[in-house]
């Protein structure tokens, strides 16, 4: 499993593949410049061929002395085609290679802000994305919004099932996460049980309605243990919600978020609860004090 791990996902080994492919670049241009070159010495030889032959014509009057100039430069013109074809044709090849290393370039760029085991993105491309659409929030005066959400005593699943089966809820939640959300929703593993979804553009009543259908269909679901066929029942999960301010940072939504979740915990689980909820309840504590 170590060997695994660190042959295909480490990011160790993905910063070895990395530099892999900026060396394998490196190669590919200094091979063109050097075709570049070489082209561009014969292009000169070509032109000083036909310099010095237009000037030797011009006071030529014997027939087999003009017939042995045009021969000569016949044959310099053959070879100035010929390496411009070989150019042209490595020219080709290196643009296949560099395309071929772009693309190795787009998958290390995936494997490295993606979560292998649910394929949802990770922490680092939730913080990136949150950052960023902070940014474009404030420019804009559009607002988004943050739901967060945790698995319910998956501790238990796990000690109880052991990890495989821990992973198949994992993997559950997020295709229940997957099939609710738009394409410009960024869905997120955020660590461990937890969940983390940027909603571009969507006011707290849309957000809430997003939070109830994810989990109303991760509650839906039987969880069926794939070795024996034994139902262990079904997954909950509890959300929490919150809204995008002027002055929000990324700490502060995610904590507002983070408020709202833990808010839906102590209320019993599989709940979704918003920053608003948070606000009633301060708002009744004062009552009753």
């Amino acid at each position: 499993m170590l060997n695994l791990y660190g042959r295909f996902l480490s990011p160790t080994r993905l910063g070895d593949r990395l530099d892999e492919v900026g060396s394998r670049v490196s190669r590919e241009v200094e091979e063109l410049i050097d075709s570049l070159k070489l082209s561009a010495d014969a292009t000169s030889d070509y032109g000083s061929a036909l310099e010095q032959a237009g000037e030797k014509i011009k006071g030529v009057a014997d027939p087999k002395k003009l017939q042995l100039y045009v021969t000569h430069l016949v044959k310099s013109t053959q070879n100035a085609v010929a390496s411009n074809r070989k150019l042209e044709s490595q020219l080709l090849e290196s643009k296949k290679h560099i395309e071929n290393l772009q693309s190795s370039l787009e998958a290390i760029r995936y494997e490295s802000l993606t979560d292998e085991l649910t394929t949802l993105n990770n922490r680092k491309h939730f913080e990136v994305s949150l950052e960023k659409i902070i940014e474009q929030s404030k420019e804009s005066g559009r607002g988004f919004a943050l739901l967060m959400t945790d698995i319910d005593h998956f501790k238990k699943f796990n000690d109880t099932y052991g990890h495989q089966t821990g992973d198949q809820v994992l993997r559950l939640v997020a295709l229940a996460v997957k099939q609710n959300i738009k394409t410009q929703d960024v869905a997120c593993r955020y660590g461990g049980e937890e969940f983390s979804i940027i909603l571009p553009q969507s006011e707290l009543e849309e957000a809430a309605e997003i939070g109830e259908r994810i989990r109303s269909a991760v509650m839906s679901k039987e969880l069926v243990k794939r070795s024996t066929g034994e139902n262990l029942g079904r997954v909950t999960i509890s959300v929490g919600i919150a809204t995008f301010d002027t002055l929000d940072t990324g700490h502060s939504i995610v904590s507002r978020a983070d408020e709202a979740l833990y808010a839906a915990k102590n209320a019993g689980r599989n709940l979704v609860k918003t920053e608003i909820d948070l606000q009633r309840s301060g708002d009744s504590e004062e009552n009753v004090a």
